[in-house]
């Protein structure tokens, strides 16, 4: 029986929803200092408008900037440059969502550390 509620209640219990990051401000207050790592990348956002870190084990580096409530990015590396894409970005707990094409395209998960 015990199982049972234990099982009910977390069916019933809300799963935490992805909420979107609206503003460069709001953006920056979770980013500043901090990196973005998860699925073989490790990145630091700056307020200045670069990215820099490692993905793949390559250099990274490019810039962003915040436009429309979308962030805007170009990305360079050793092997292939990224073109500049506006992502819709989303956090849950200490997750940032990344869904590129204005919240259309490709999903990443990276962890704020």
């Amino acid at each position: 029986m015990r199982a049972l509620i234990l099982i009910f209640l977390l069916l019933s219990s809300p799963a935490l929803a992805f909420e979107r990051i609206e503003s460069r401000d709001a953006f920056l207050s979770l980013v500043q200092g901090r990196t973005l790592a998860g699925d073989g990348v490790s990145l630091r956002v700056g307020a200045d408008g670069s990215i820099a870190g490692r993905g793949f084990g390559f250099r990274v580096t490019g810039g962003w900037t915040w436009e429309d409530g979308f962030f805007c990015r170009t990305l360079d590396t050793l092997v292939r440059d990224f073109p500049r894409n506006c992502q819709l970005v989303q956090l849950q707990g200490n997750v940032l969502r990344f869904t590129a094409d204005r919240g259309a395209g490709d999903v990443a998960d990276l962890t704020l550390r």
